[in-house]
């Protein structure tokens, strides 16, 4: 009988096939870590960009009137994408309610599409800070799933024909002046 140990070649093969439940969850969590990585730097991509056809809207305001892009066709749109807990949010709902007293005469509309998570939140916002502006609440977020907004607020205008012309994302006072610009300048092409 031969006593004499196995070569260590063999005994590295046997335990570099067989994973202990401790690699096998960690070799899982690399591997989802690196699909989740690349799924967020797809995501951008993702995001409605200028010169795309605007998604239509398709769901009832505040008022219960159907908003449809496709009705809007002549008048300059702004879609914005906003929350009652986004501080940029409340910051950016009195500068587009100065915004549209401004130019609705002119044919801008703005339409606010809430991602809160209730309607009661949407609302108890705007009881505090109203806008003349029409608002749907996206409860499904089917809306945003459209258009993809990269961050809340974030701001789609579109021309007459249909077209996004700019996109914002975020907001800081300072944006104010260079989205009212945009605003004019498409007010201005006919």
């Amino acid at each position: 009988m031969n006593h004499s140990p196995r070569p260590a070649s063999d005994d590295s093969m046997t335990h570099s096939r067989v994973r202990s439940p401790r690699s096998r969850v960690a070799l899982l969590a690399a591997a989802l870590g690196g699909v989740l990585l690349v799924a967020t730097l797809a995501l951008p991509a993702l995001a409605l960009e200028a010169g795309s056809r605007a998604p239509e809207i398709g769901l009832p305001d505040l008022d219960g009137n159907m908003q449809r892009i496709a009705a809007l066709r002549g008048k300059v749109v702004l879609v914005d994408f906003w929350a009652s807990w986004c501080a940029p949010c409340r910051e950016e709902m009195p500068v587009l309610e100065r915004l549209y007293r401004a130019h609705r005469a002119d044919g801008l509309v703005i339409l606010g599409i809430s991602q809160d998570r209730t309607a009661d939140s949407m609302r108890s916002f705007v009881a505090r800070t109203p806008v003349s502006f029409p608002l749907v609440f996206d409860a499904g977020h089917r809306i945003a799933g459209r258009y993809h907004p990269p961050r809340m607020p974030s701001s789609y205008l579109i021309d007459r024909r249909g077209v996004v012309r700019y996109v914002h994302a975020g907001f800081r006072a300072s944006d104010a002046s260079r989205i009212e610009h945009e605003v004019e300048s498409l007010l201005a092409a006919h």
